[in-house]
């Protein structure tokens, strides 16, 4: 396989993501129509060279750099298609922040695989690619969404491999999502959680799982309502989100059908039937606001296509 000229350049969309959604700790997410943009252009140098350019107010604090999780996923791709690693810029038009539970990392792992497949004109497919993005991040409910789009549940199977089934999502349900402008990282929020947990839990999380994906799929509120809650993850991270429940009772008493920790954390994902978004969103900013802490809550959709790229500019 033969490295592009210098200069060969590519534009990469990838779309956030929200995880868990209640009871579907590590196995369910659902892309959002908030995106991040990649130009990614091979420059001059050798392949430990990676420059990025933040072309956004977030995100200052990241650095380029080998060591960097956009050139690591573009390392995998070469060494899969045994191409030498060559010279790389990055520049990021930033839409998700870091660190806010919004897949911030899978954006960034999934620009990085689809961008270095891309401009060497797409060796590894599809199949290749997810498999590739959910062991650079070790779960698959970000990364899995951010490259296929819509709701998607992934489970490892008694065969090791890892099955990915496409959930319906009906179109009257929307989503808030409120993003403070605190942080919160995946390893703190994962530090906090017990190495077991009762079995009753485990259980109940099962058949809250089963009234949601069938809340999603029908649009009736009241499985939604029923199952948008968590006994694995919730209890344990809520206590790390500064305001975090009384943004929660805002949304619920605006008119969401359910609130839930948006992945780790801090942003927290509200569900509502057409036309209470606004209430919703005004609520749970004033919320936040009372406790001290800046957010916005934009209405977002559900994003279906998943990441794409295109030689064109955009």
């Amino acid at each position: 396989m033969v490295q592009p000229v210098i200069g060969k350049k590519v534009y990469v969309e990838v779309p956030s993501t929200t995880a868990n959604i209640g009871p579907g700790f590590d196995c369910l997410g659902a892309a959002l129509d908030l995106k991040n943009i990649f130009t990614i252009q091979r420059i001059e140098g050798d392949g430990e060279r990676f420059e990025l350019i933040m072309e956004s107010t977030e995100g200052n604090h990241l650095r380029g750099g080998p060591e960097n999780l956009f050139y690591r996923a573009a390392h995998r791709v070469w060494k899969t298609a045994e191409v030498e690693p060559f010279a790389l810029e990055a520049r990021v038009r930033l839409a998700v922040p870091p660190a806010r539970g919004l897949g911030s990392s899978a954006t960034a792992i999934v620009a990085g695989l689809v961008g270095a497949n891309a401009l060497i004109d797409c060796p590894l497919s599809k199949e290749k690619l997810l498999e590739l993005a959910i062991d650079i991040e070790g779960h698959p409910d970000n990364v899995v969404p951010s490259l296929l789009g819509g709701l998607c549940f992934t489970a490892k199977g008694n065969s090791g491999q890892w099955r990915i089934v496409r959930c319906e999502w009906d179109s009257s349900i929307k989503a808030v999502v409120a993003i403070p402008s605190l942080r919160l990282s995946t390893s703190e929020a994962r530090r906090v959680m017990p190495k077991t947990v009762p079995i009753g839990d485990a259980v109940r999380n099962l058949g809250l799982l089963t009234l949601l994906l069938n809340g999603l799929r029908t649009g009736k509120e009241d499985l939604i309502a029923e199952g948008m809650h968590d006994r694995l993850h919730e209890p344990y991270r809520w206590k790390l989100i500064k305001g975090g429940l009384a943004v929660r009772e805002a949304a619920i008493k605006a008119g969401a059908l359910g609130c839930a920790i948006s992945g780790a954390g801090p942003s927290i994902l509200a569900l509502y039937k057409e036309g209470a978004g606004k209430l919703i969103s005004q609520s749970m900013v004033k919320a936040w606001e009372a406790e001290g802490v800046a957010s916005r809550a934009p209405l977002l959709n559900l994003q279906t296509l998943g990441s794409s790229w295109t030689s064109k500019d955009l």
